[in-house]
């Protein structure tokens, strides 16, 4: 990524019109801004040691930031639309910002969440437990979170997958024994020899060809024949279904490459030994002080080739023997590897899936308890413990014990997005809020399911249509039972304040609100949390909630519903 960048820099100088140029910018693009500015961010700080692997602190690492933009300078598009130089504070910021959006978005169910999940392979079983009680997003049954299946995955201290060599040579010896190759042909020095003769026979009738390319094939096809295809068929043998069509198609091609480097390195010597003997060979002949005969010479030199020729093919079957073992070995550690991988990344999914199970009750307890100075080192001293339990099946010194698996930075900033997403969508007056916060809280496994905007409104239009001007009388009542996100309410209080019957009796604005919340809207939600979400959500529009003497409750109506004493509660509640 960084070669292509500096690369474009390279100076080109070229003829158009008779006259000469030189290109003076170079530009890459990139559609992506966040992986953009984390390669650039990386770059810039493993550069140093100090600031390498995510070391230093967060000025060392802008310091570097801006030493790499005076070589490398980034692009990228202001709020206002215009193309920008960024400097090191918006290289670092930008993409959290896009993360913080991401989160939010996906009603915090993001992997962007989450860090350290490989510490869990190495945690105790209690951690486990906890995270096996939070409920999962998936509709499909997720593994078992077992300490004993997680300690099978061969991981090492930092959570990447490391095969153990012996572990690897056992595997090796069991699926291609001892030997998985016959000896080597006889036929292949004859081969050699006979490659060279014709070659000299060649030459001297004019029609000379280089042999050192036929024997390299020679010894190439043989490695190929003898290894490389007994070692895939003995290996899709023994895997069967366990691999897929293109890992072997990746094994093979890799042993095949490596069978042709083994090749030729054996040859390149060869080669360049043949040409010294070749030398020596015409420096003898042409010494006219020599008192040896050119048969005498040319024979003593053939047999300095044919030596040679049994040496090479010696060194061959010797190479031949390593290639075997470690073609054996590095096809099995693939595999393994492959298979452990994915073993690994089962046991990631299921322990992230039950981590969005839990991080998708974050929005509704920001609706309910918080603000702009939540942060994931104090999430969990604004919610009481009963509501934390209720809602998410653990409780908050749970939590605490898996804390360390979210990201704090990617938290808090998402804490900062939906926050301030919510005062933005608060006034539900303003009728240029197309969405409302609700749209970025999931559904919950408990009860906490709120009815979608544009239904709610449906409700309210069918109830003005079955009760012709109900909202211009001062005097007609509402009450939602059951609330959940206080949409409802929201939408009847609205209909009431713009309405014209409301406004030629309460022309001031105020005095309308307050006979509205004081007289007209009721509302019962079950649960601490719901009535929390509600109310903040009834009032979001004002920072004088307490101005407003209402009538909303805590309480849960479906036992009384159940038992037919609905109405006798009411009269209980609003005496």
């Amino acid at each position: 990524y960084m070669q292509a960048a500096f690369r474009s820099q390279n100076p080109h100088k070229y003829y158009k019109n008779g006259q000469f140029y030189r290109k003076e910018n170079a530009y890459v693009f990139d559609f992506d801004p966040a992986r953009t500015l984390t390669i650039f961010e990386e770059f810039a700080n493993d550069l140093s040691k100090d600031t390498s692997g995510g070391k230093g602190d967060t000025q060392k690492r802008r310091e570097h930031i801006t030493e790499l933009l005076n070589f490398f300078p980034v692009i990228g598009e202001d709020d206002n639309g215009e193309m920008i130089e960024l400097d090191a504070e918006k290289v670092l910021s930008i993409p959290r910002k896009i993360r913080s959006k991401e989160v939010v978005r996906r009603g915090f169910m993001s992997n962007f969440l989450f860090q350290n999940i490989s510490n869990v392979f190495h945690a105790p079983q209690e951690i486990l437990d906890i995270l096996e009680k939070l409920p999962t997003v998936t509709e499909t049954s997720p593994n078992k979170l077992s300490q004993d299946d997680l300690n099978e995955i061969p991981v090492d201290d930092d959570g990447e997958i490391d095969i153990p060599q012996e572990t690897v040579i056992g595997i090796s010896k069991g699926i291609f024994g001892d030997k998985i190759y016959g000896t080597i042909p006889e036929t292949i020095p004859e081969n050699v020899e006979q490659q060279i003769e014709n070659t000299v026979e060649q030459a001297q009738t004019g029609k000379k060809e280089d042999y050192i390319p036929q024997i390299t094939k020679t010894l190439t096809d043989t490695l190929i024949g003898q290894v490389v295809a007994p070692i895939i068929d003995e290996t899709k043998k023994h895997y069967g279904d366990e691999i897929k069509g293109s890992q072997v198609k990746r094994i093979e091609k890799e042993l095949t490459k490596n069978a042709e480097k083994t090749v030729n390195d054996l040859m390149g010597n060869f080669a360049i030994e043949e040409k010294q003997r070749e030398e020596e060979r015409k420096t003898a002949l042409e010494n006219p002080l020599s008192d040896k005969t050119a048969e005498e010479i040319n024979r003593e030199y053939d047999e300095k080739r044919q030596q040679a020729v049994e040496q090479m093919t010696k060194k061959f079957n010797e190479e031949m023997q390593k290639f075997v073992e470690q073609s054996e070995e590095k096809t099995v550690e693939h595999i393994e590897t492959a298979k452990a991988e994915n073993e690994k990344k089962t046991a990631e999914d299921t322990i992230k899936d039950h981590l969005r199970g839990f991080s998708r009750t974050i929005p509704s307890f920001l609706m309910a308890y918080g603000d702009e100075n939540v942060t994931l080192a104090n999430f969990d001293t604004i919610i009481p413990d009963k509501v934390f339990l209720e809602v998410t099946s653990i409780t908050l010194e749970q939590f605490r014990d898996i804390k360390d698996l979210f990201e704090p930075v990617v938290f808090d900033d998402s804490v900062k997005e939906f926050i301030n997403l919510k005062q933005k969508l608060a006034n539900y007056f303003d009728e240029n809020n197309k969405e409302d916060i609700f749209d970025y809280i999931p559904p919950q496994k408990t009860n906490q399911r709120f009815t979608p905007k544009n239904m709610v409104k449906k409700m309210v239009d069918m109830l003005e249509e079955e009760n012709p001007n109900c909202f211009d009388d001062p005097d007609k009542t509402f009450i939602d039972l059951y609330m959940k996100s206080g949409l409802y309410i929201a939408e009847i209080v609205k209909r009431l304040y713009n309405s014209n019957g409301m406004k030629e009796k309460y022309p001031n604005a105020e005095q309308r609100l307050q006979h509205i919340f004081d007289k007209q809207v009721y509302g019962l939600a079950p649960t601490e949390i719901i009535y929390k979400i509600a109310t903040n959500f009834i009032f979001g529009f004002t920072d004088k909630t307490d101005d407003f003497k209402h009538n909303f409750r805590q309480k849960d109506t479906l036992p009384a519903a159940k038992e037919g004493n609905l109405q006798a509660l009411l009269n209980k509640l609003y005496d």
